[in-house]
């Protein structure tokens, strides 16, 4: 995209975060459901086609532009980004980056439009663990039959398509026997268990999905190639990981003009607390800490771009903003004092959304793994 289009479209978001997602929030919290009318609007923005290339009716953005928009919306409702960072990223993008130009040709201009996607990885059994998934596809002639059960899949119920990983060498373990199988959601034997209870992030949709008997066809394998499903993952979670330090850094800008806007506004012992040297200090440190995320996002987006290998540091940008998102949050709080702890202020229910930065789409400490093990393999350990 050119750069003019580029910036009508980050400022448009923008409005539209400030004119229609923010002034909504309330409503989405009480409802714990984002309303019709915003998901519409969001599909009219274009917003489902971000990352979906421009010849299936996508934008088409590059890593480094997607950020600046998930950005924009990082600073509203953690629900809102959450109904379409599936079919921008991790739901859609093992498509486009492994798919057969047939499952391309099918699939993206849906999901473009606003078809929703979801991704099937995590299981009751297999979370930071994905490649011990237990779910099984077992092939019979042209078609696989899956069965097993998935956790915690975002936007499952409405989801028109999932990708789904599973089990297709049941006899080998770990990575190697997993293949990436691409299921309409309409398909017979599909269903969902309740929607999950979170301590945060309402307005989110989670749920069990369970695949009793489900037929798939072999064409439905991502690509054609069976037994390269975790590959795919493993590709389609390095820029879902850029996406969500974006995320990251944009909630660190609103819970930081939050912090400073209360530190204005509050008065105590007959001054404005933003006088007091120790709320200055949890200022500067969540703005450094603010700074410091979006810098590395932008940087490992700009090299994810150009082909560079970083899938290290972008587990060091992930672990970085979302722990960073989390000092940010509870300072917040703390300047806000007992008024943080209650629901009528935003960085109450901020508190409470971002707590899941640091687990989802690998957890800190599997960031700290990757990291650690690259860097030591490339020093010649054998790990």
């Amino acid at each position: 995209m050119d750069t003019e289009t580029f910036a009508m479209l980050r400022e448009t978001v923008r409005r539209f975060v400030d004119e229609r997602l923010i002034p909504n929030e309330d409503r989405v919290e009480e409802e714990d459901a984002v309303p019709d009318e915003i998901i519409a609007e969001m599909r009219d923005l274009g917003l489902f086609g971000l990352t979906v290339p421009e010849q299936y009716g996508g934008l088409g953005l590059t890593a480094s532009e997607e950020i600046q928009v998930i950005y924009e919306l990082g600073r509203t409702s953690f629900a809102y980004r959450s109904v379409i960072g599936t079919t921008v990223g991790i739901g859609s993008q093992g498509i486009v980056m492994d798919g057969t130009e047939e499952q391309k040709a099918e699939w993206l201009p849906k999901l473009a439009e606003g078809m929703f996607a979801s991704f099937a990885l995590t299981e009751p059994n297999s979370g930071s663990d994905a490649a011990s998934i237990s779910t099984t596809a077992i092939q019979e002639g042209d078609v696989y039959r899956l069965n097993g059960t998935k956790r915690y899949i975002t936007n499952a119920p409405r989801a028109g398509m999932f990708t789904v990983m599973a089990r297709t060498k049941p006899e080998v373990k770990g990575a190697a026997g997993i293949t990436a199988f691409i299921l309409p959601a309409d398909t017979p034997g599909i269903s969902f268990g309740k929607l999950d209870k979170k301590m945060g992030q309402k307005g989110t949709m989670t749920c069990d999905v369970i695949f009793d008997d489900v037929m798939v066809p072999a064409a439905n394998i991502i690509g054609g190639v069976p037994e390269r499903g975790f590959k795919t993952a493993m590709k389609v979670l390095d820029r879902g990981r850029i996406h969500l330090s974006a995320l990251s850094s944009g909630m660190c800008e609103r819970l930081v003009k939050e912090s400073v806007n209360y530190a204005v506004e509050r008065k105590q012992f007959g001054q404005a607390i933003g006088e007091f040297q120790l709320v200055q200090g949890m200022i500067a440190d969540s703005r450094t800490d603010a700074y410091a995320a979006w810098v590395m996002t932008q940087d490992v987006a700009r090299r994810f771009d150009a082909g560079e290998k970083v899938s290290r540091d972008v587990a060091s940008t992930k672990y970085f903003a979302s722990e960073a998102l989390g000092r940010v949050a509870d300072r917040a709080v703390q300047i806000h004092g007992g008024a943080g702890y209650m629901a009528e202020y935003k960085v109450e229910r901020f508190y409470r959304d971002v707590r899941l930065m640091r687990i989802y789409e690998g957890t800190s400490q599997v960031q700290q793994t990757i990291i650690a093990k690259a860097l030591l393999r490339e020093a010649g350990l054998k790990i």
